[in-house]
């Protein structure tokens, strides 16, 4: 299928510029945005309704990033797909530049909330679901949360709420690598059974390989089609995805590469 080949292609793009961005800044965070570069490529060429040339079109669908820290990610594909010069990717985190280490709607448009503590973007992602519906608008609502932010109480209030109002414009996907920064989710506040306790709250769930374009594509689309409730996507994902050194390893959540890994991860992502 032409589209997974070119998402998948999108996704190699979108890593190796997540490695230049966080190298080039000494500062950031690589884990994360590696294992999220098959989603994004996939919402970026093919799910989402976006103009970069126009951020702001009124009928485009609106992207929450809840967990910022992994905004290298977003970044990439918005670089690639045209919002601004690919060359603007290596300004990240620099105290100029209008990407910055989370997303701010200060600094630039096709960004639709400013992030910084976790766990805010569901409930931000319910007003702004329960407003379109107000509005009688068509567009969804997309909201990538983290496994981590699951331990904070003010994500399942959101989660509660887009039950009741039957928020079935939001669509919300989760990367489930197991690890923040602390270690293992499980070993820092036990998570599990995550999709079980979303669907005790009344929430459409469905778990997919976040690595898996094929099962990437087929998810969105079933979400796409749920009506009467929110959908959650629990895409089972590997922190730092496609670099041998940095897979499932805790420590590269927010170390940056120095420039002997740079190359070594380049190598390997080619």
């Amino acid at each position: 299928m032409e589209k997974v080949e070119v998402a998948k292609k999108f996704a190699k793009d979108i890593r190796i510029q997540v490695i230049k961005m966080v190298t080039a800044a000494n500062s950031g965070h690589p884990g994360g945005p590696l294992g999220l570069a098959d989603i994004y490529a996939a919402l970026y060429t093919s799910i989402l309704n976006h103009d970069p040339k126009n951020p702001e079109l009124p009928e485009r669908d609106r992207l929450i990033l809840s967990n910022g820290h992994v905004c290298a990610v977003r970044y990439a594909a918005m670089g690639l797909s045209g919002y601004f010069p690919v060359e603007d990717l290596l300004t990240f985190r620099n105290i100029n530049s209008y990407l910055q280490g989370h997303p701010s709607t200060r600094y630039m448009k096709g960004i639709e909330s400013s992030s910084g503590s976790l766990g805010q973007g569901l409930s931000v992602s319910v007003g702004l679901a329960l407003g379109a519906k107000l509005k009688k608008e068509t567009y969804k609502i997309y909201t990538c949360i983290s496994d981590g932010e699951c331990g904070e109480g003010m994500t399942w209030e959101a989660a509660q709420s887009a039950v009741h109002f039957k928020t079935d414009n939001l669509i919300a996907f989760m990367d489930r690598n197991y690890i923040q920064i602390d270690g293992n989710t499980e070993e820092v506040m036990k998570l599990e059974p995550l999709d079980k306790k979303f669907e005790m709250f009344g929430w459409n769930v469905i778990n997919a390989d976040g690595h898996n374009m094929e099962e990437i594509f087929s998810a969105f689309a079933k979400a796409k089609q749920h009506t009467g409730g929110p959908t959650l996507i629990v895409f089972r994902t590997i922190l730092g995805k496609g670099v041998s050194y940095m897979e499932n390893n805790p420590k590269w959540h927010g170390t940056p590469p120095n420039k002997e890994q740079e190359a070594q991860a380049l190598a390997e992502l080619a």
